[in-house]
């Protein structure tokens, strides 16, 4: 294990830059910055999905697994050349969305992101994931990124739109439905 911060200020980031994992230094608006930085983001908001009331314990326990992979995530993110998700995490995901999805009713038309507590906070997780998936592509463009990497970000987004689905129907709201025939006027 590194080291603990025993101060949480270093002052070593007030010029624009950010040590990464193997102790080099890059800009904090750097492409890798912003994609680690992202999953960053996407495991805060599971956490916010795992702080809503009627979050079923199956579903609590997955989402804590997968903040786990997450932060090991962002770790190879901020460590380059470093490896921490496996074909193996993309196929759990893959084995708990078909679990998820198999007793749910086939979509017919686009849902809205809502649908109770639970399900609207997922669904906010579900869009930040899709973005650090965006940041993630965006890095590999410029430098080496494993394609495990992006592969495990593209299941979990597709994992949280499937629990939210999910998470609607434990609340009792149900999912909201897109009208894309409204009225004018």
């Amino acid at each position: 294990m590194g080291n603990r911060l025993s101060k949480i200020y270093t002052r070593t980031g007030d010029d624009g830059s950010t040590g990464l994992g193997d102790g080099t230094r890059t800009g904090k608006d750097s492409l890798r910055v912003d994609a680690y930085g992202t999953v960053d983001e996407a495991n805060s908001a599971i956490g916010v999905v795992l702080a809503a009331p009627k979050v079923p314990n199956g579903i609590r326990d997955l989402l804590t697994k997968v903040q786990h992979q997450l932060f090991d995530l962002g770790g190879e993110l901020c460590i380059p050349g470093h490896a921490a998700i496996f074909e193996a995490d993309i196929e759990a995901l893959e084995r708990q969305l078909d679990h998820y999805n198999d007793d749910l009713p086939p979509l017919k038309d686009f849902i809205l992101p809502a649908g109770g507590e639970a399900a609207a906070r997922c669904h906010l997780a579900r869009t930040i994931v899709r973005r650090a998936e965006r940041a993630t592509v965006a890095l590999s463009r410029h430098e080496e990124v494993r394609g495990e990497a992006i592969r495990y970000l593209n299941r979990l987004s597709d994992l949280l739109f499937v629990l939210s689905r999910v998470l609607a129907r434990v609340d009792g709201q149900g999912e909201v439905l897109w009208k894309h025939e409204r009225r004018h006027g």
